[in-house]
Parts: C-alpha cells; sequence; structure tokens
C-alpha cells in the first residue's frame, strides 16, 4: 500500500488565525474559552468564538482550505485532489435562521409555507450537509472523487481515515481532508443544556472538578499525499499516518459503552495496523471532553490498554469542543508535537482525578519517568463521537 505523509495543514481556532498562532497560544497554556451570549434568549456560557458573533461555515471552510494550500505550496485547479471534508453540525446555523424567518413569516400572515419567506431562502439548497465538502472541492477545482462524512465528534478523524485509505489503495495520490464546525447556534447550545453537559464557567479535561463541555468554533484541513508524490515535487511533511481504527458501540444514542469496548477495539485495530505496539506510543491526544462520563470512561480504556508511562493530554480546555472538527485539531497538534518535540498541555486540568501520566505544562520530553528515549516518535489521536462512534489514528515522525 502507498505509505500516505502530511505535507499541508490549514488551521483556524479560538486560539488563532492560522496553525502557528494557535500552536504558540496553546503550548502557552492559554485559553481562547470566555464568558459569551450570542444569543439574547439563552444566558451566557463559556464559548470558544473565533470573533465576538458565531461565525458561519461559509466563510470559515475556504478560509482554512486556503491556508492548506499555502502551507503545502499547492495552487488551483487540483483536478486530480480527492475531498474528504466533514462537519457535524454542517450548515445548522442557516437552518435554524431560515426556521426562524419561516415563523416569522408565517405568524404574520397566517400562511404554513409563505412564500416570501420561501424567495428569501432559494439558497437552501447549498445548505444540505454534503454542500460544505462540495463548496470546498469547487474552490480548488476538484474533479475527484467527493465525500462528506458526518460522524459526531468523530467527524475530523473519519474523514482523514477515508482520505488515508483512498490514497492506501492508490485511489488517489492526493486528498484534502479534515472537518470545520460552526456549532454555536441557538438549538446545539439548548440541544447540549438539556443533556446537562454544558459547563458553566471552563472546560476542565480530565479534572475532579470537571463541569462539561464548552462550543468552541474552529476547523482543521490537510492535503495528504502518497509519499512518492510529496518527494516528486520535494514538499515538506509534518508526518505519516501509520494506521487507523474505526468502530461503533451499538449501545447508546449518547453515552459511550461503560467499559469502553468500542473504545478498545478501536485502538486495538489502529495499533494492529500500524505495526505498533501499545507501549511503542509515546502521547495520546485524547478526546479529553471535560463530562463526567466520557473522561471516566476514556482514562479507563487508556489505563487498559497502554502503559502508566504513555503522556496523556487533551486539549479542548484552550479551543473548546469543536464537535466534529476536534479530532482534526487534535491530529493537527499532535503533527506539531512531533515536529517541535513539544507535548501540548491539558489547559484546565488542575487536579488529575484519574491516576494517567497527564501532561499539564508544555514538555520537551515525551516521557518522563522512564530512560527509553526522549523523542516523540508515535502518537495517538482519540475521537469518540455521540452514538458511539469511535475513531483512532496513529502518526509518527518523520525519518
Amino acid at each position: 500500500m502507498n505509505e500516505v505523509v502530511v505535507t499541508g495543514i490549514g488551521l483556524i481556532s479560538v486560539l488563532g488565525i492560522n496553525l502557528k498562532d494557535s500552536w504558540e497560544q496553546l503550548i502557552q497554556g492559554n485559553s481562547g474559552i470566555h464568558l459569551h451570549q450570542p444569543f439574547l434568549e439563552l444566558k451566557p456560557r463559556p464559548l470558544g468564538l473565533i470573533s465576538t458573533q458565531p461565525t458561519e461555515l461559509h466563510t470559515l471552510t475556504p478560509q482554512v482550505v486556503k491556508s492548506a494550500l499555502e502551507d503545502a505550496v499547492l495552487k488551483p485547479p487540483l483536478p486530480e485532489c480527492g475531498v474528504v471534508i466533514g462537519s457535524s453540525r454542517a450548515y445548522q446555523a442557516s437552518w435554524e435562521k431560515m426556521a426562524r424567518e419561516f415563523d416569522q413569516a408565517s405568524d404574520s400572515k397566517g400562511e404554513l409555507f409563505p412564500q416570501a419567506a420561501i424567495a428569501r431562502n432559494n439558497t437552501w439548497l447549498d445548505n444540505l450537509p454534503h454542500m460544505n465538502a462540495i463548496a470546498a472541492a469547487r474552490l480548488i477545482g476538484a474533479e475527484n472523487i467527493v465525500l462528506a462524512p458526518m460522524a459526531a465528534c468523530s467527524t475530523g478523524l473519519w474523514a482523514i481515515c477515508a482520505a488515508t485509505q483512498l490514497i492506501q489503495t492508490g485511489q488517489c495520490q492526493r486528498v484534502i481532508a479534515g472537518a470545520v464546525e460552526a456549532p454555536i447556534t441557538p438549538l446545539t447550545i439548548t440541544g447540549f443544556q438539556q443533556m446537562g453537559a454544558l459547563a458553566n464557567d471552563g472546560l476542565y479535561p480530565f479534572d475532579v472538578n470537571r463541569q462539561g463541555l464548552a462550543l468552541g468554533e474552529g476547523g482543521a484541513i490537510f492535503i495528504l499525499e502518497s509519499r512518492e508524490l510529496a518527494k516528486q515535487r520535494k514538499a515538506q511533511t509534518y508526518g505519516n499516518i501509520t494506521g487507523f481504527g474505526l468502530t461503533a458501540d451499538a449501545f447508546h444514542p449518547n453515552q459511550p459503552h461503560p467499559q469502553g469496548k468500542g473504545a478498545i477495539s478501536a485502538i486495538k485495530q489502529c495499533l494492529n495496523r500500524s505495526e505498533l505496539a501499545a507501549s511503542d506510543i509515546d502521547y495520546i491526544h485524547a478526546h479529553g471532553t471535560g463530562t463526567q462520563l466520557n473522561d471516566r470512561v476514556e482514562s479507563l480504556v487508556i489505563q487498559d490498554i497502554f502503559p502508566p508511562t504513555v503522556a496523556v493530554s487533551s486539549t479542548k480546555g484552550a479551543t473548546g469542543h469543536t464537535i466534529g472538527a476536534s479530532g482534526a485539531l487534535g491530529v493537527a497538534f499532535s503533527l506539531m508535537a512531533l515536529q517541535q518535540q513539544i507535548l501540548p498541555p491539558s489547559v484546565g486540568l488542575t487536579e488529575p482525578e484519574f491516576d494517567l501520566n497527564f501532561v499539564t505544562v508544555p514538555e520537551g520530553k515525551a516521557l518522563r519517568n522512564t530512560s527509553r528515549t526522549d523523542k516523540v516518535r508515535q502518537v495517538m489521536c482519540f475521537s469518540f463521537g455521540f452514538g458511539g462512534q469511535n475513531a483512532v489514528i496513529a502518526l509518527s515522525h518523520e525519518a
């Protein structure tokens, strides 16, 4: 199979408008989560807003795609490039806005489907879930395969895994892949609030005082290429994707399996495909949402499979939970850890509840309390989404 390398990264988060700025803020231990009240009908909440008001997917996706292309030194058109770009919420904000307009027009004229409102919203076809990937394909002139995965919080990793498989099997030599999310909408906030999953003042992964998640905006898009193509054009590489695992719990609509069976299976799949042992992993970028149940189950899973020396952190305390894009941001930060040889801290974690080797301040060594190596060589990134959708990916340092 073709080896898959990452030759470009585009990233926008609440920490910065590009990968470099976001990474610098992250390793300084800063958080982009603050109290906001973007919707007057809802009380203030800790949110990760890129600007002063919620951003829109229509504007965010092109920015992240262009950033990835610039980083990889590529220019459109790229007709042979595949596209795998997902989003869990997609254009939900636009649909909520349209629903409000329909409701207001219906109240004023007594019509179920007011013609004036329909006329104002004649672009609804552009807001279908898959149109985000289509828009990216149009932007770069891609005429190859286009996929638009939607797998809750596992969407970003799912997209990267699917793109990896396209290159491994020879269907594509280059794929632009990742996820973008603009999830701060009244319905999303209210839904998580009704579940009791929202934090009151911040996101504290794995902490004894964790309260829940805080929504954040952002996205990460990658240029994946076969190693052969990357060598031909003398492209820079951040690292290579060595394997992945994708499973489902088949257990509950929004709770993980209490013993983490699906997550364990995904990790073992990934290790097997990567031809690695659990002891080979230097660092784990955990899902770490700051909710009671997720952090507890994820900690049990890590303790069950990995040695106690493996370094663990979650960056959601800095970026907020970007839902479908969270795994993509995690991969970007994991690749930076490989390149810079610095482990990102679990911002917000001050009093761990679980006996794991947590990174709470930026560190230049992958394995504390061990003399085996001081290099970060093999890392894993986890995403565990609603519906028990589990995604795990392994990344390695370039030789």
